[in-house]
């Protein structure tokens, strides 16, 4: 692999927690964690092509990225693609396309990073590259944490006027059961052709991998509640765990 493009990609505006992409987090602006992991893991690799881009509706976001980190190219958000409606695989292929036109070759793989996921580490990062990068058989690698629940055991669903088993199982303890993960949204790393030939916007067509986070990367910010709660959290991370702390102070001041 020679060639990756990192993509930030945000709405303008949140059904769920306005303006969460614009929000201050520990006292820094919430982008900057994506782009200071993303900048650390670049360090590490001065053997790739390593390309950023901002693709957003949002000037406001926009004019936050440029003020410190020049380097991201930012690639405006066309209104067909600002629904929130819009798989995130069509913003995907949009940036691939638009940064292959701008730098007239093609890359080997994206890279994206998901705004409201701050704690994220560069060896997080590392992980799900080193993954894809052995794996040139997987279509595309996400990031999942250990899920806490597992539904061949103690997960339930409504069903009428009760609840059963949300998969039928006759297992008495959870290590019996298969080995299940929550799925983060914090880090994809896809197959460049596998991205660019998607026609439905579906993950699941093709041979996916995982890298396995610390579970408190499940938790991502789409409320106030969350926000609050994640800020609880980073402060306990910064304070006890360097690989954290370090995200924070590579911040550009």
């Amino acid at each position: 692999m020679k060639r990756l493009l990192i993509t930030i990609c945000g709405r303008a505006g949140s059904k769920g927690f306005k303006n969460k992409n614009l929000k201050t987090f520990c006292g820094k602006p919430l982008v900057y964690y994506s782009l200071s992991a993303a900048m650390l893991f670049a360090a590490q690799h001065p053997e790739l092509q390593i390309d950023f881009a901002l693709n957003t509706d949002s000037p406001e976001l926009a004019k936050l990225v440029e003020e410190k980190y020049p380097e991201v190219v930012f690639l405006p958000r066309s209104e067909a693609l600002g629904g929130d409606k819009v798989p995130k695989m069509a913003v995907y292929q949009d940036s691939l396309a638009r940064m292959e036109e701008k730098t007239g070759a093609p890359y080997d793989a994206l890279m994206d990073l998901d705004i409201t996921s701050p704690l994220r580490t560069a060896q997080d990062i590392e992980n799900a590259f080193a993954k894809k990068a052995k794996r040139p058989d997987l279509d595309l690698v996400f990031s999942v944490t250990e899920a806490r629940r597992n539904p061949w055991f103690n997960m339930v669903k409504v069903v009428d006027d009760h609840v059963e088993q949300v998969i039928q199982s006759e297992f008495t303890g959870r290590q019996q059961a298969p080995e299940v993960y929550d799925v983060n949204a914090s880090i994809y790393v896809f197959k460049r052709d596998f991205l660019a030939n998607n026609t439905d916007g579906m993950l699941w067509r093709g041979k996916i991998g995982v890298s396995v986070m610390m579970d408190t990367g499940i938790i991502d910010i789409d409320s106030e509640a969350d926000y609050l709660l994640m800020e609880a959290i980073a402060a306990h991370l910064y304070a006890h765990y360097p690989a954290f702390a370090q995200v924070q102070e590579n911040i550009r001041g």
